[in-house]
């Protein structure tokens, strides 16, 4: 008890960071650093007393502060047995440089977290674009963005004026982006055309194309006309001529114009023929078009031939053309004059849906239809004065008249049903 020594208590804070440094004192060997932290205090006293040489009372001397070695090193002194610890930083710094390594993992994994962010946010761009295009493929078809452009400079166009119309009002444009688009669904899905025979049309001059009339309304005139343009090669409009009726109302009056319809003349009809076009007419009028449903697929008089005249004086091959398929689109049972009289048109439809179901009795039957294109009757023939010939006339026109008539009594055979 008489050799102890009492250590004042500033000197024993002093030398416990001391003792807790990296020890390069003799006595402290390998184990003054944090890897051995289980050792008492009473341990670090006496480690800091014999440091100070043969039991001098002074106090120790601060060691210099270790420089930080990198981690690696770190490791690797700490890893040998005959190791010096003076690798082992200070509880302080030890404190610190964790904090410095966790705040730079932190700010290693904030900046890599937010570089794989940015990248994410990189790839989400293209990502969403080629989902959403996907989307738009399988809606609206492979070549959707060319038909969006084209369908914007269409309006710009129309806006602008940018477009040109025949003498006879025909605006090719619209009718090739907007009637055919709108009345397409119809042909192919609803009605379900088939078409025959088309090859029968030429892919250039002058044509006239005689048809049946039938179905109520004037639908089969407009589907004839879509199954020229989408099913010939040549991709052909029809100019069809029209009743008086027609471009009496206001607004079917402007659409038949723009549609290329002309007025059912003479003298339109030779124009048309001349220029090369080819040319659509059902010589039946409204004969045909508001004959009861008891004589469907009956044909009435072809008038007195002004068609088949026409043809004679332009030299152009006449096209007869059967329709199956219109006359049970809207079945026509019955006819209301005394409405027809006052409405000013040639008749007033009555059919099982109209017009007891309002509005909804202008739905069509969804029908079966077929349209064939016979053989060609050339007229080129002919001398010019044929068409003065009143014989001839009326011979070539029971001969197109009879022929429409037999082709449809052939299509009649061999249709399986009204519907399908």
């Amino acid at each position: 008890m008489a050799d102890a020594k009492v250590i004042p208590f500033g000197d024993d804070s002093r030398a416990r960071r001391t003792g807790s440094g990296s020890g390069s004192g003799p006595g402290s060997g390998s184990g003054s650093g944090r890897s051995r932290g289980g050792r008492s205090a009473g341990a670090r006293k006496k480690d800091g007393a014999g440091s100070s040489g043969a039991g001098g009372p002074g106090p120790q001397p601060l060691a210099a502060v270790p420089e930080v070695p990198e981690p690696q090193e770190t490791a690797e002194a700490g890893s040998e047995p005959g190791g010096t610890g003076a690798a082992i930083p200070a509880q302080g710094s030890d404190a610190g440089t964790e904090a410095e390594s966790a705040t730079g993992a932190r700010t290693g994994s904030g900046s890599g977290s937010g570089a794989g962010s940015g990248s994410a946010a990189g790839d989400e761009g293209p990502g969403l674009a080629a989902a959403l295009g996907g989307v738009a493929d399988r809606l609206l078809g492979g070549d959707w963005e060319r038909r969006v452009a084209s369908g914007l400079s269409f309006l710009r166009r129309r806006v602008t004026g940018e477009y040109e119309v025949d003498e006879f009002g025909y605006d090719a444009e619209l009718t090739e982006q907007v009637l055919m688009s709108v009345l397409r669904p119809f042909f192919d899905t609803y009605f379900r055309v088939e078409v025959k025979g088309i090859e029968n049309i030429p892919a250039e001059g002058g044509a006239l194309v005689v048809s049946n009339h039938s179905g109520t309304l004037p639908v089969d005139g407009l589907m004839t006309q879509v199954a020229v343009h989408d099913h010939h090669p040549a991709g052909r409009h029809l100019r069809l001529l029209a009743a008086d009726l027609v471009f009496m109302l206001p607004v079917v009056n402007e659409f038949a114009r723009k549609a290329g319809h002309t007025l059912a003349c003479a003298e339109d009809a030779e124009v048309l023929l001349e220029r090369g076009e080819v040319v659509g007419v059902m010589p039946e009028g409204f004969k045909g078009l508001g004959k009861p449903f008891s004589e469907r697929y009956k044909l009435q008089r072809f008038g007195r031939g002004g068609f088949v005249a026409t043809a004679l004086k332009t030299k152009v091959p006449i096209i007869p053309c059967s329709v199956v398929g219109a006359e049970e689109i809207y079945p026509m049972v019955g006819n209301s004059r005394t409405l027809a009289r006052v409405l000013g048109v040639p008749y007033f439809p009555l059919t099982p849906t109209f017009p007891w179901l309002g509005p909804l009795g202008l739905v069509p039957l969804p029908t079966k239809w077929t349209i064939q294109f016979g053989e060609p009757i050339l007229t080129d023939a002919y001398p010019p004065e044929a068409a003065e010939d009143p014989m001839l006339v009326f011979n070539l026109t029971d001969q197109v008249r009879e022929t429409i008539q037999h082709t449809l009594y052939k299509l009649l055979v061999d249709r399986r049903s009204v519907f399908f």
